[in-house]
């Protein structure tokens, strides 16, 4: 067994978000590569993805909430410093 195999991922879906990829999944490969996959096949498709994509689409969600923040934060610093009686 690999050592990515173990790896958890970082992102779950509940069950029934986890049937909806897998069956979007399934409809993609059918549709554009016609590749008829079994709900076993998509399933390690989707866990691939979970384990080894999710993080970048994870942290880059994260490094853009931290730029939405600071910008707020400063926002509100300037508006507090604007009430500061002389």
């Amino acid at each position: 067994m690999s050592r990515a195999r173990t790896r958890a991922p970082i992102l779950t879906l509940t069950p029934e978000q986890e049937q909806d990829a897998i069956h979007k999944l399934k409809r993609l490969f059918a549709e554009r590569f016609e590749l008829e996959l079994g709900t076993f096949e998509v399933a390690e498709v989707l866990e691939l993805f979970s384990r080894e994509i999710a993080p970048h689409y994870y942290n880059r969600a994260i490094f853009d909430t931290q730029a939405l923040l600071k910008e707020r934060f400063e926002g509100i610093e300037s508006d507090v410093w604007a009430l500061e009686k002389d």
